[in-house]
């Protein structure tokens, strides 16, 4: 690894000692804590553009849109595929172009998107193609996140870092739920005395009523200019620097395979839930008479989820992260099963909604206890290199970014060939089955090759 010091420049801090008490106490602990608070407000925003298309699909053929339910479920998808791949790079990007223009290049970036998707949705002779690309541009959102973790995990002390990866991953989180909170509220009204577009007929059924569905891509614009700036203009690079060939020295250790099954178990289970929870409820429970609204009901799940994260990154530097990654793997083989075994994929009734939306928000609860562990687990178990560390961070990331993508493609298929998720979700608890095994095998039991 390739680890000189830069020049000073006004790009990188002159050292960077963060094991190191008296430097941490005098000066590290201050840069720290603003470069996690910038980075974590952005990554709110990177979640929650990551996310508004899942949260806009249930609202389009209402307002006109003539698209099957499988296209539906593929426009979800698209920022899940694109999220995934776009991670696999930006894993790479902050040992190269260092956190202050990465951060704040992603963060204007989604601009565009955001202004596209505002157009797009005034206009119902806007092709499926071009819904399709801005939903795979809006993959940015989730690309951010193999940044802004790679680089907390530099500028803080192996002690810390899993309260300070939980802060940001569970904060950023709920930038999900902000999408689906933020957006049944936001289109019910004309921003600017109408400035931003008229509004659209939507109807439901015998009633009809009017949206301002661009509004939930547009009011994203200012926050991400101001982020974006902010950035640029406050945040410093930690003077550590590796090649792109010198990163790749992590693909041969075991351990990056084996935190890259448990991670997607945890936050692919995560981000692939959030994504296809509107549409879940829709194409299941939509069926019947006084049907849920999907968005009153989707933006729970990533709340609990994200609020788990923060709360259990603490508990995971005391205690160790593989146990409570055990935990989160039986909470989802349990939900798992009872939703594929207790008739609520294929209802008979709305009665047995509750219960549904009641087993969702607890496999969420599951997967933002696991996601606080296993990121307290990488650090330890590259604890030789913090460098090595933050790039298994950033590739598992990457991989279970793909949960939207994988999840709402599959749900679809199962739907389409055999009537309802089912099959999905059985498949989904067998995965969850062999990630907890290997967590169990290797972290967590007495003797194995890397507590954690």
């Amino acid at each position: 690894m390739n680890q000189h010091l830069p020049p000073a420049t006004s790009d990188y801090l002159p050292e960077w000692r963060p094991e190191d008490v008296t430097f941490w106490e005098a000066s590290g602990k201050r840069i720290a804590w603003k470069t996690l608070w910038i980075t974590t407000l952005s990554l709110i925003l990177s979640f929650a553009t990551w996310f508004v298309m899942s949260a806009v699909v249930v609202r389009l053929p209402g307002i006109g849109f003539k698209f099957t339910e499988m296209e539906l479920f593929w426009l979800a998808a698209m920022p899940g595929l694109a999220g995934g791949t776009l991670r696999l790079i930006h894993m790479f990007l902050i040992p190269i172009f260092g956190t202050r223009k990465v951060i704040a290049i992603a963060t204007l970036a989604k601009i565009l998107p955001c202004v596209g998707l505002g157009l797009a949705v005034m206009n119902p002779a806007t092709p499926f193609w071009m819904f399709l690309v801005l939903a795979l541009l809006f993959g940015m959102g989730g690309g951010d996140f193999s940044s802004y973790m790679p680089s907390t995990s530099v500028f803080f002390p192996k002690r810390l870092q899993g309260t300070a990866l939980g802060i940001q991953a569970g904060i950023g989180n709920f930038g999900v739920s902000v999408t689906q909170f933020i957006t049944p509220w936001i289109i019910t009204f004309a921003i600017g005395s109408g400035a931003l577009g008229a509004s659209q007929t939507f109807t439901k059924g015998s009633k009809t009523s009017q949206l301002w569905l661009q509004n939930s891509a547009f009011w994203y614009v200012p926050l991400l200019t101001v982020l974006g700036v902010a950035a640029w203009l406050m945040l410093r690079n930690v003077p550590v620097k590796a090649s792109f060939r010198e990163q790749l020295d992590i693909f041969s250790n075991k351990h990056t395979y084996f935190c890259t099954i448990t991670y997607v178990m945890t936050f692919g289970a995560f981000s692939g839930l959030s994504a296809a929870f509107p549409l879940l409820i829709k194409t299941i429970y939509g069926g019947f008479p006084n049907a849920p609204d999907p968005l009153k009901y989707a933006f729970y799940g990533p709340l609990i989820g994200s609020a788990m994260r923060v709360f259990a990154g603490p508990l995971a530097d005391k205690w160790g992260g593989a146990i409570f990654t055990q935990l989160c793997g039986f909470g989802l083989i349990a939900g798992a099963a009872v939703l594929s075994f207790g008739g609520l994929l294929t209802p008979t009734s709305i009665e047995q909604f509750p219960m549904f939306v009641a087993v969702m928000l607890g496999m969420f609860f599951f997967t933002g206890i696991g996601n606080a562990a296993t990121f307290r687990q990488f650090p330890v178990i590259f604890a030789h290199s913090p460098r090595q560390a933050a790039g298994v961070i950033g590739f598992t990331a990457a991989i279970a970014a793909y949960g939207p993508f994988l999840f709402a493609t599959l749900i679809g298929q199962a739907k389409a060939h055999y009537g309802s998720p089912t099959p999905f979700f059985v498949g989904l608890m067998v995965f969850c089955v062999f990630a907890t095994i290997i967590n169990w095998w290797f972290y967590t039991r007495t003797g194995c090759e890397k507590p954690s």
